[in-house]
């Protein structure tokens, strides 16, 4: 189950190695642990909840909790001290459409304002339940998870929008395809959450951000349901993708989401280049895009998020050959790291890789 105060599986534990925490110490200082509160600590300060009873609202304690914040840090340290603040009143898990639509007819006449939920990864504040008097409801969309239709002549999949992005791929992948958008929060985020909130995903160079791969899908509005077909384009009129895209909500709830998928391609070389400075690296990278080459991915990062790349990575044995030889070739405390992916043999699941190029500047090695 995903953890209740923080990131990730509660089932899952893993312990930084000591280099990383010693590495921790040196830039932050010696820290404190804190004094979690429990779960039924942080659950006994939550008032009763304000909404009329309805067949498809759970208003458990334990259950508001868990949708009524998200991933930021502010969020972080209201659950880890038990001090959450308001909370939603209820949440609701439709398996439909129509259960949607009743949903906002529910709240339209009981004068309930409705959240809705994806993944829960915002670090924006927009899961946020709002200080007042007006009841709150949170519609939680992770039901809505199957692949609906796959149209392999037009290459578009049909999902419900509340679908996780490792369950999105798993359900491509059996049938060849792949959609190729990898936010950093891909495992715990969803389809809808991409498309409302503007998602740009990693390797976004080749399939192109989520404005470019969402391509229709169906939202439920307070004044009735929306449909947005598919076309490749269009010279005439308002694109009405557009207003759902980055919409946060405002406009309704996306339920169903048609997006442009790709053939997944046979194999996958991420490559690591070293530049002895920033200045060289931007140099470089702006080539890059503008040449158009056919990649997949460009990441780069900063010398500091490059020694903490290196540092946090372990392998102190294998990192010290790497650091050494980096600083045979002109690559010292000022290095910066870039990642790229050739667009023809990219696929999902980056895995290590040889690390190696060939552009001016640039340092080659093989960890």
């Amino acid at each position: 189950m995903k953890r209740w105060n923080g990131w990730g599986d509660d089932a899952v534990e893993l312990d930084l190695p000591a280099e990383a925490m010693q590495f921790l110490q040196q830039r932050l200082g010696a820290g404190v642990a804190p004094v979690d509160a429990t779960l039924e600590q942080a659950c006994a300060g939550i008032p009763a909840s304000r909404l009329s009873p309805h067949r498809l609202v759970d208003t458990t304690l334990e259950t508001r909790l868990r949708n009524s914040l998200g991933q930021s840090l502010p969020d972080w340290l209201k659950l880890r001290s038990g001090q959450v603040g308001t909370v939603t009143d209820g949440v609701a898990f439709p398996e439909s459409g129509e259960q949607v639509r009743e949903l906002l007819d529910y709240a339209r006449d009981c004068g309930v304002a409705i959240i809705p939920l994806g993944g829960g990864t915002s670090v924006v504040g927009h899961l946020t339940v709002p200080e007042g008097q007006q009841p709150v409801l949170t519609v939680n969309l992770s039901r809505l998870c199957q692949l609906i239709n796959l149209d392999r002549e037009a290459q578009l999949a049909t999902f419900g929008a509340g679908v996780l992005g490792p369950d999105l791929e798993a359900q491509l992948r059996a049938h060849g395809y792949t959609l190729g958008h990898f936010p950093q929060s891909f495992e715990y985020s969803t389809l809808g959450g991409w498309v409302v909130t503007r998602s740009s995903g990693q390797q976004s160079l080749r399939y192109g951000r989520i404005e470019q791969l969402f391509a229709g899908g169906t939202v439920e509005t307070p004044r009735g349901t929306l449909q947005i077909a598919t076309f490749p384009a269009s010279a005439a009129g308002t694109d009405l993708r557009e207003m759902v895209l980055g919409s946060e909500g405002r406009l309704g709830i996306l339920t169903e989401a048609t997006v442009r998928v790709s053939p997944l391609p046979q194999r996958e070389e991420f490559h690591a280049v070293f530049f002895p400075t920033w200045e060289q690296a931007h140099d470089a990278v702006r080539a890059l895009a503008q040449a158009k080459l056919p990649l997949s991915m460009l990441r780069l990062a900063n010398p500091i998020e490059t020694l903490t790349t290196l540092t946090m990575a372990g392998h102190v044995r294998l990192i010290g050959l790497l650091e050494t030889y980096l600083g045979w070739r002109g690559c010292n405390e000022q290095k910066c790291l870039l990642m790229l992916v050739p667009a023809d043999r990219a696929i999902p699941w980056p895995t290590p890789c040889v690390v190696h190029c060939a552009l001016p500047g640039a340092t080659r090695a093989w960890p």
